[in-house]
């Protein structure tokens, strides 16, 4: 069992920066790949960034390629997505998740945060 809580979020103007933070509990979070997806009010979930169990590798989605980088730190067992260069479309609650695999199909996942939104200002 993996519990996932998600920090971060916020109002950022255009063109801002933000870093979000996944904090899990549980000695398990070497074992799991974790996920970064976002959901807009009245869209579907959609997947933003992903990083192997190993950290040795990453996806993105062709949509914050360039603009966002997803690490992981295994002492404080926490994930972290650096969003820089937003847009008003990145606006959505992001949310955290932890799976087997990397995967960009959000039911793959095992496990989920609460999310945190962010909110881009034009």
């Amino acid at each position: 069992q993996v519990q996932l809580v998600e920090s971060g979020g916020g109002l950022v103007q255009a063109g801002g920066s933000l870093t979000l933070s996944c904090a899990a509990s549980g000695r398990t979070f070497r074992s799991y790949s974790m996920g970064w997806f976002r959901q807009a009010p009245g869209k579907e979930r959609e997947f933003v960034a992903a990083i192997h169990r190993s950290a040795g590798g990453t996806l993105y989605s062709d949509s914050v390629k360039g603009r966002f980088t997803i690490s992981r730190e295994y002492a404080k067992n926490t994930v972290y997505l650096e969003l820089k260069k937003l847009k008003p479309e990145d606006t959505a609650v992001y949310y955290c998740a932890a799976g087997e695999g990397v995967y960009r199909d959000w039911t793959r996942y095992d496990y989920w945060g609460q999310g945190t939104q962010v909110t881009v200002s034009s």
